[in-house]
């Protein structure tokens, strides 16, 4: 994502999707009510049959949902404006789509940490992706690391049985296929698995392209499934080769505040009232909320703002992602706190 162009006075943020990562942050960003601008189509009545038009309109937003499968966000509300005039009719429903490539401009009450998300999502599209795969002798799964948690897929699987007599064959038939992966994609890579399966496809792509391994780190974890990938987070082998991923961030932030509940500290609370008092008393270290909540209810906006105010770290959880579910659990919004405020 970049801004292109901020104007404090009236609202108005022009900016440059670039990624699918940038969808799902303007979905948390865009609110019913708020206005969007943006390039699009509309059917327009010519005599006796209808024409496709290059529109730019502006609609009013009723609602916004990020079409993970399609790569789009779309946006549903009346026209407010458009040009060129003849082919846009005010007060008519339109929906517009949001793709990687396109400029958007959206009008809004901009809140601080609405902003600071905006600078975030513009450091993290410059960062390299990272994709993982965690196998064993019978199973390859893939996953990609994205702002809104971990997306999964393909799987590659063996055909290969130690009383096979082509088993080696067919080992190294499976190693060609996640290899070929590997090779499809720029993003650095982390191999993990349990055993020795791993070090015989390195052992393998040394031989057969050996300037691959550049950009693959072997690891070692319990399974080759998806508590494999959340056992490299926990580890912390994510953040040693590519630096503090969101999801990661929450992960460990949340387990911080468990460890303090935990402790009966009272350097953690949880829960609208508890924080709110936290927050009024300029006592919040970190502060978090779920993206969800935020979007929709006054009391997390207010409390926010103030933990904004007071100069506290906000951290915005996925509702997505393990972290956020886990959020959900405790109030949706929880803190850190620098010092007690109860006895």
């Amino acid at each position: 994502m970049k801004k292109i162009h901020y104007d404090s006075k009236f609202g108005e943020m022009k900016l440059q999707i670039d990624t699918l990562d940038d969808l799902w942050h303007l979905e948390k960003l865009i609110a019913p009510g708020e206005e969007v601008e943006g390039q699009t189509m509309r059917t327009h009545k010519v005599e006796d049959h209808e024409e496709k038009k290059h529109v730019t309109i502006k609609v009013k937003v009723e609602r916004v949902e990020f079409a993970k499968t399609s790569n789009k966000l779309r946006i549903l509300g009346p026209i407010v404006s458009g040009t060129p005039p003849e082919f846009v009719q005010v007060g008519k429903y339109h929906t517009i789509d949001v793709e990687p490539g396109d400029k958007i401009k959206i009008i809004k009450n901009w809140k601080q940490h609405e902003i600071n998300r905006i600078k975030d999502a513009e450091k993290e599209s410059k960062k390299p992706k990272l994709r993982i795969i965690v196998m064993d002798d019978e199973k390859a799964l893939n996953a990609i690391l994205r702002s809104f948690g971990v997306e999964y897929g393909p799987e590659f699987y063996s055909s290969g049985s130690k009383k096979d007599d082509k088993y080696e064959q067919k080992m190294q038939e499976y190693f060609g296929k996640i290899m070929a992966e590997i090779e499809r994609h720029e993003e650095k890579f982390i191999v993990a698995g349990p055993g020795f399966v791993k070090d015989n496809l390195k052992a393998f792509i040394l031989k057969k392209n050996p300037e691959l391994i550049k950009k693959i780190v072997f690891e070692n974890v319990s399974y080759a499934e998806r508590n494999g990938v959340n056992e490299l987070i926990k580890k912390g082998v994510i953040e040693k080769i590519m630096g503090e991923e969101r999801f990661e961030k929450e992960v460990k932030l949340f387990e911080e505040l468990m460890v303090e509940v935990h402790k009966d500290s009272g350097r953690a609370v949880y829960g609208i009232k508890e924080v709110k008092k936290a927050a009024e008393a300029y006592a919040i270290s970190q502060l978090l909320v779920l993206d969800e909540y935020l979007r929709t209810d006054k009391d997390a906006e207010q409390v926010v703002d103030l933990a904004d105010k007071n100069k506290s770290e906000i951290v915005i959880f996925s509702s997505e992602g393990d972290a956020g579910a886990q959020l959900k659990g405790f109030g949706k919004i929880a803190a850190l706190l620098k010092f007690k405020i109860r006895e």
